[in-house]
């Protein structure tokens, strides 16, 4: 079963944006694996809070990354 795991900061992607993410991942799956993929093919989009992730030991936040903080 093709799966793939997206995890954006909170508030970042809409829900248009996240139908586009399945939507093209999928079609993908289906480009690579053949049609038969296509009811087994899961893609999960996830929003982690900010300041929730990290990479290379280092805390990443919005503001470090130089994007604007969403409102909640």
């Amino acid at each position: 079963m093709p799966f793939a795991n997206f995890k954006f900061p909170e508030g970042v992607v809409d829900t248009a944006r996240k139908e586009e993410i399945i939507h093209r991942t999928t079609a993908m799956f289906v480009e690579y694996f053949g049609e038969a993929a296509r009811p087994y093919s899961m893609v999960l989009v996830e929003e982690v809070a900010d300041g929730g992730w990290g990479r290379a030991d280092e805390t990443l936040t919005l503001e470090k990354m130089g994007l604007p903080p969403t409102s909640k």
